[in-house]
């Protein structure tokens, strides 16, 4: 019984590998333009945003800040980088402790196998807003809406339930941990290895000011770009803070 319960563990885990396979291929071709003009791009800013899924600020920064680099174009010149780990932490059995309990480590691991299956970010950041979206509306049980919404298959949650979600948690875990400056809240927003901090609101300035290719957005003509704006932080309390 033992070694028919292991075959079927190997066979699940081979089918949904399997399956991430063909939905990171398909996710691939789908978005060769968004690809061509993103991330294949030496000029284009990258812009990483550090989060965990039920911080309120964080909800209101990706919902009513973030959001707007897809409407004013700004994305043509962004390299996105989504880590939903935020300010959980590994206890020393092995489990992972998230400042929102249970429901928010969930989320988090559904969110880095959503970023990853779908790694074109017109496409998961759909589905990311659609849950921070949820959560500011208090629908957060409401969230698998958020596949049908974002137009995404459920591959995610097979993500979650065969443990590879918790490698790539492990993965973003890493990755916040080794952060220069360490990160003291969440949202905590770097662009090109330059940490915003308190100024993370004025993140569109930075980007602007980052870039270095032969045509800025018309969005940037709007944006006040001057030295004393962009060292003069705007001090916030609109975040959740490192325990």
């Amino acid at each position: 019984m033992a070694s028919f319960s292991h075959l079927s563990t190997l066979i699940f885990f081979s089918f949904f590998i399997i399956l991430l396979i063909i939905n990171t291929s398909s996710s691939s071709a789908s978005s060769d333009n968004y690809n061509t003009n993103n991330n294949n791009n030496n000029n284009n800013v990258t812009v990483s945003i550090y989060y965990e899924t039920l911080c309120p600020y964080c909800a209101d920064f990706i919902v009513n800040h973030l959001s707007k680099v897809f409407d004013n174009g700004l994305i043509s010149i962004i390299n996105l980088r989504l880590v939903p780990w935020g300010n959980a932490f590994t206890q020393q059995n092995g489990t992972v402790s998230c400042q929102h309990g249970p429901d928010e480590c969930f989320l988090n691991t559904i969110d880095a196998c959503t970023i990853t299956i779908y790694p074109d970010a017109h496409r998961h950041f759909r589905f990311v807003r659609c849950i921070e979206q949820k959560a500011m509306n208090n629908k957060i049980k409401e969230w698998t809406n958020c596949f049908d919404m974002s137009g995404l298959g459920k591959v995610p949650i097979d993500c979650y339930k065969s443990g590879y979600g918790n490698s790539l948690d492990q993965k973003f875990a890493k990755e916040t941990s080794q952060l220069n400056p360490p990160h003291r809240f969440v949202p905590w927003v770097v662009v090109n290895n330059q940490a915003l901090q308190e100024d993370f609101e004025n993140f569109m300035s930075y980007i602007c000011k980052a870039y270095q290719g032969p045509q800025l957005p018309d969005t940037c003509r709007s944006v006040q770009i001057t030295n004393e704006s962009l060292e003069m932080a705007s001090i916030t309390d609109k975040v959740c803070y490192t325990n």
